[in-house]
């Protein structure tokens, strides 16, 4: 007899939750989830005058290095088709917010890179951003429930990712 034990067999042996409340459970974390990020990209369009996946594509950017990405790259990471990033792309260049720049060293590589108005941009899109946040996150929550959700978050980004 095998001494593995399926998941229907450790569920039998732990005082686990109802199916309804798992359920509810996940349920509460999707639309706390949609109701704060709403709220949260309404602002900052309102705010910064930037569309959400701008406002993501800018953020990116001014986290790394020299402030510029491969842009197959960041399409991937903003999880936006080709096509679709192309239209944000063209908008925020046509906005002065980045340069298209190729590599050096590939010349399949072309990189969105921000341009001094759009780190200017971008930095004032991520102050307004941590003010809300504070506002709509920290505030009801507190800095320990915070920390907890990001971790738990960051958690399951690991466990699910492709």
């Amino acid at each position: 007899m095998s001494a593995k034990k399926g998941i229907h067999d450790v569920a039998a042996e732990v005082d686990l939750p109802s199916d309804d409340e798992t359920v509810t459970w996940w349920g509460l974390v999707i639309e706390g989830y949609h109701a704060t990020h709403g709220r949260l990209m309404n602002e900052i369009s309102e705010r910064v005058d930037l569309a959400p996946g701008s406002f993501d594509i800018l953020i990116r950017l001014l986290r790394s290095p020299d402030y510029r990405l491969p842009m197959t790259k960041l399409a991937m990471e903003a999880a936006l088709s080709s096509g679709g990033f192309t239209k944000v792309a063209d908008r925020l260049a046509k906005a002065d917010l980045i340069r298209r720049e190729p590599s050096a060293e590939d010349r399949r590589v072309v990189y969105a890179v921000l341009t001094d108005h759009g780190l200017e941009v971008a930095e004032e899109a991520r102050k307004v951003c941590a003010e809300i946040l504070r506002n709509r996150i920290l505030a009801p929550l507190g800095e320990q429930q915070s920390l907890s959700l990001a971790e738990a978050m960051r958690t399951l980004r690991t466990a699910n990712a492709a």
